[in-house]
């Protein structure tokens, strides 16, 4: 292998537009080695997230509900899965959903299921993820992005133990333990008028804050390594870094965390003969002011797309109504967008 392993860069330019807000839309370890620790399905050895685990290993047991906080990427939910294999509950189902991603006029039958015949379309009775998940855990993601309505219906479920399914007469016992979930700060969304307060106290009974990758020290080198490993263990190669490779994983920020790492670590695999160079920086947000959103010449339209839509969400606070408003699609097209978003996302990163 060369000294240093020429990198391989995709065409660029510097040239950029600005698109209005609301517009529509070689190795210096061996590949063959993990430096990480490994606590349950969580990676990583700085002591921000030694923290972590020491939370996880205390309120595992219990039947307290959790509320998890951290950035996107950062691995909310392996931290759920992590509490749920460690409790009492492990042996029966995890049921996870993301409550950003389910219209609203869906959303109490897919937590609370609904009989035939409740509404038009409904030929079949449907269990719904308080029943799927009967012994063991419910994992509300972005429980911010829940219709306040609902968030009302929630609480009492969880103040009297059971519900009842939409269009049902009886109600049914919620042997549930729930843990939930955002990437906003919970006083935030409580004062955005987001997150109920009532909620938000029962729901953080014990409060979890997962810290963002460049928080973690030397971790996001070990986990580059660690990714690494893997693929090489699946194609049966021995890639490994350049040196450009790992002074980007020392130096980068990783705003979109262990999620983007990954991904650029993946990205870098496939493209690399023998030395593997990382391109960062495509999954992260583009930089907006507030106002504007400045995107690079040559992105597809349906990267605009997404980023509009990204962009748009955060100037309005996850208000997807007023959002829909101001990207000029109806409630339902936005909706359906980001539910084929999240799909992906599982799709790509199932395993992150």
């Amino acid at each position: 292998m060369p000294d240093d392993a020429m990198p391989i860069h995709a065409a660029n330019s510097d040239t950029v537009f600005v698109l209005p807000i609301g517009a529509a839309a070689r190795a210096a370890s061996p590949a063959s080695v993990s430096p990480l620790g490994r606590f349950g399905r969580l990676y990583g050895g700085s002591p921000s997230m030694q923290d972590v685990y020491r939370m996880i290993e205390r309120v595992a047991p219990t039947e307290a509900t959790v509320f998890i906080t951290g950035e996107s990427g950062c691995g909310k939910e392996l931290v759920a899965r992590t509490i749920h294999e460690r409790s009492a509950r492990a042996r029966r189902p995890f049921v996870a959903i993301n409550c950003g991603a389910i219209p609203e006029n869906l959303i109490e039958a897919e937590l609370f299921g609904h009989e035939r015949g409740a509404f038009t379309g409904a030929d079949r009775q449907h269990h719904g993820c308080f029943e799927r998940a009967e012994g063991g855990t419910l994992f509300l993601d972005e429980i911010t992005e829940m219709p306040v309505e609902m968030q009302a219906r929630l609480l009492r479920v969880l103040e009297t133990g059971c519900y009842s399914r939409v269009g049902g007469d009886g109600d049914l016992d919620a042997d549930v333990r729930v843990l939930a979930a955002s990437n906003r700060d919970p006083r935030d969304a409580v004062r955005d008028r987001c997150l109920r307060e009532d909620l938000m106290y029962r729901l953080a009974v014990f409060p979890i804050v997962l810290p963002p990758l460049r928080a973690r020290d030397d971790d996001a080198e070990a986990l580059a390594a660690h990714f690494l490993l893997g693929l090489n263990a699946e194609a049966g190669t021995s890639k490994a870094f350049s040196r450009a490779a790992l002074a980007t994983i020392r130096s980068y920020h990783w705003p979109g965390n262990v999620r983007e790492l990954k991904n650029a670590v993946h990205r870098g695999f496939i493209l690399a003969e023998e030395a593997v160079e990382l391109e960062v920086g495509k999954l992260a947000p583009p930089p907006t002011d507030g106002r504007f959103l400045r995107l690079p010449v040559g992105m597809s339209l349906a990267e605009m797309e997404r980023h509009a839509i990204f962009a748009t969400l955060d100037h309005c606070r996850g208000n997807k109504r007023r959002a829909a408003e101001m990207l000029g699609v109806s409630l339902k097209t936005l909706y359906n967008r980001l539910t084929a978003y999240h799909a992906e996302s599982n799709a790509g990163l199932a395993t992150l």
